[in-house]
């Protein structure tokens, strides 16, 4: 397994030498960081993210999690987290790899095995070593890195493979609830979808309760088991989260509180610092004068 990782992490150093989000390759992700990261509050995507090298720390509610080379992150939903990223002692970035589900695909896939036992929901995110079939998997797929001009071709293919290993491993239970759509997690996956869609609002916990179908003491159990917070933490964590993207791009903090749906700047600039550990006007800045932080 290790001559699998370290022939994936050179292929990706090869082709990128700073924080890039996207590749040619749909749906794949590259995260390169260099030095010890502070933590930073952020928003874990749903989807995958395997480590190649170095060391990530996540602190998702009162869990927390640690990958090193070869280990994987999954999350059915968006998760608001506390995140550190480590390079090596060798002083050697940090190196990651992130795929987002194509549910159309993973449905494709699933009609094509057999029925799965039934099993409880496991929980909205988990981590898990790799195994080598699952290894070689990814380890084809980034090989497009190399062929650009196979990806139109060959990258579907091999993505569906991909998705086979995946739900193969430790992950399976968690990645057939993509397209599960009854259970509990699929009744959350529908209010966290509402609410991102709406984040800028007023909302109440019980128009939540209704788009999930559950009465208000089973939502709010059921999302803080999926979530590791409460849906109005979730909705303060997606404004900021959105409120930083904004001022990332120049936009002044008066308009960014009141984009995101702050009517008190005060209030806005003290909930900011309090997740950010800066204003809004020095974490602005200081994103502008530095690199962009990866997001896997």
């Amino acid at each position: 397994m290790q001559n699998l990782l370290e022939r994936m992490r050179e292929r990706v150093l090869c082709h990128f030498t700073e924080s890039r989000m996207t590749t040619p390759i749909p749906r794949v992700s590259v995260a390169i960081s260099r030095g010890t990261g502070d933590p930073e509050s952020t928003m874990c995507g749903p989807g995958f993210c395997l480590v190649l090298q170095g060391t990530k720390r996540l602190a998702i509610g009162n869990r927390e999690l640690e990958q090193d080379p070869g280990r994987s992150f999954a999350s059915l939903v968006e998760l608001p987290a506390t995140r550190c990223l480590y390079e090596t002692a060798r002083r050697e970035p940090y190196v990651a790899v992130g795929l987002t589900v194509d549910p159309v695909l993973l449905a494709e896939l699933l009609t094509d095995l057999p029925p799965s036992p039934p099993m409880p929901e496991p929980s909205s995110f988990s981590v898990a070593d790799e195994a080598p079939d699952l290894l070689e998997a990814w380890n084809q797929h980034l090989a497009l890195l190399d062929a650009p001009g196979d990806i139109a071709a060959l990258a579907r293919p091999r993505e569906r493979e991909l998705l086979y290993r995946l739900l193969q491993s430790a992950h399976g239970g968690l990645l057939r609830q993509f397209v599960w759509e009854e259970g509990s997690l699929a009744q959350i996956r529908k209010a966290v979808d509402w609410l991102r869609s709406h984040f800028d609002q007023p909302v109440r916990v019980k128009t939540l309760a209704e788009v999930a179908a559950m009465s208000v003491p089973a939502f709010n159990r059921h999302f803080r088991l999926a979530t590791a917070t409460s849906p109005l933490q979730y909705q303060k964590a997606l404004r900021l989260q959105a409120a930083r993207q904004l001022l990332s791009k120049g936009n002044d903090v008066t308009r960014t509180a009141q984009a995101v749906g702050y009517e008190s700047i005060s209030q806005f600039s003290r909930e900011y610092a309090r997740r950010f550990e800066r204003s809004p006007k020095q974490d602005a800045l200081a994103m502008r004068e530095g690199p962009p932080l990866p997001m896997i």
